[in-house]
């Protein structure tokens, strides 16, 4: 099972917008040193919504290319048309993921049995083990739990990331499923609640920047360890609610960039974080020791 910390890794782009090589192969070297337990590629955070289709696998390719074995990958291969999903799956699984995640079809708002039958679909025509993503903030709809605990029963939907934010719902899905697949935490504010109440890690934006502390608090978590949650917790609480002060991933792309990790390009229609917002995640990365 994958668990701990999963980073949904930014890509890094130069100033023109092109795919930064060079940055992406440190940030995923860093992420091993540091202790992340899997790479999440070209997901959400990893603007894979302005990536085409050779640069979206090409990002894919490169992490697990770069890790050579020693950390987990999994790759963001979502799409609204069940089509489009299935190509990208069966092309990351074929580079050698370990695991691929699936947002829900945005914008066309498929019905509660039209989400069952999209992910049913990829699971019976894909070998690889597959985690859903549930985040109606973004997507404009929303996997109830109910339809979760249907497709729990499918052997390789094997977790889902829980992206809503409302803790008592995500507790609620963990009894529902009664370990028949992990329940991962997609909100960084309220991941280590989720994690002590059963769920089995984060796939966080904090970890892009905090990579060490954030292995560190889900480790403690997962092992139920309250006070040291609380403790690891603590300095990272501006973090989880600043590195949202504009549309994700434009303010830990800055937050990287100032750390000297990355550039702060990303593609349109995306923009360059405002400047009043950039005193906020500076206050977060100095609460944090980052810098």
């Amino acid at each position: 099972m994958l668990r701990g910390s999963m980073v949904a890794l930014v890509t890094p782009m130069s100033d023109g917008g092109a795919v930064d090589h060079a940055a992406l192969d440190a940030l995923v070297d860093w992420h091993i040193a540091s202790g992340t337990d899997v790479i999440v590629a070209v997901g959400t955070t990893g603007e894979s919504a302005t990536l085409n289709v050779d640069e979206h696998l090409g990002v894919v390719s490169r992490v697990l290319q770069r890790s050579a074995g020693r950390i987990r990958v999994m790759a963001g291969t979502g799409a609204n048309s069940t089509q489009e999903a299935h190509e990208l799956t069966e092309a990351a699984c074929k580079l050698g993921v370990d695991a691929c995640l699936l947002v829900t079809p945005y914008y066309n708002k498929p019905t509660q049995e039209g989400l069952y039958q999209h992910f049913r679909f990829l699971a019976e025509n894909v070998s690889v083990p597959l985690v859903l993503y549930n985040v109606p903030g973004r997507t404009g709809v929303d996997l109830l739990n109910e339809t979760v605990v249907r497709l729990a029963d499918i052997p390789n939907i094997v977790g889902i990331k829980d992206a809503t934010g409302q803790l008592g719902r995500g507790i609620d899905l963990i009894h529902a499923v009664q370990g028949r697949m992990a329940v991962y935490s997609g909100d960084d504010a309220t991941a280590a609640a989720l994690m002590l109440m059963g769920a089995q890690g984060n796939i966080s934006v904090t970890a892009n920047v905090a990579p060490e502390a954030m292995a560190q608090l889900c480790k403690a978590a997962l092992l139920g360890q309250v006070e040291e949650v609380r403790r690891l917790d603590t300095p990272l609480r501006s973090l989880h609610r600043d590195l949202f002060v504009e549309s994700n991933p434009i303010p830990v792309k800055w937050a990287l960039a100032r750390m000297g990790k990355i550039h702060p390009s990303m593609r349109l229609p995306l923009t360059p974080l405002g400047e009043g917002a950039q005193a906020v995640v500076e206050r977060a990365l100095l609460a944090a020791g980052l810098i």
